[in-house]
């Protein structure tokens, strides 16, 4: 390359472009790794339904999945459900908040 020249070569413009490429599927795998897991969005839907409950003193229920009958949460923040631990509103095998 000659020290008058302007402008850019192709090979310098598909260099650049290949580092952009690497950075973009380097920082595309790091924000995919922040994404909520289903378990942790499951744990916030109960949390939320069991809040409700107390706050506003009536029973609520939530249905997981079709094949599972609901949980409902009371009012003094007890659950009742298949796999729920009735005092702490959380699924068994959860840890306690």
């Amino acid at each position: 390359m000659s020290t008058g020249s302007k402008g850019v070569t192709l090979v310098e413009l598909l260099v650049v472009l290949v580092i952009l490429a690497i950075l973009g599927s380097l920082s595309g795998a790091a924000l995919w790794s922040l994404k909520v897991p289903p378990a942790d969005s499951t744990l916030a839907l109960l949390d939320a339904a069991r809040r409700q409950a107390i706050r506003l003193g009536t029973p609520r229920s939530v249905v997981l999945a079709d094949s599972l009958p609901p949980v409902r949460f009371l009012p003094d923040g007890q659950a009742i459900g298949v796999g729920m631990r009735p005092l702490l509103g959380i699924p068994e095998g959860a840890d306690a908040p």
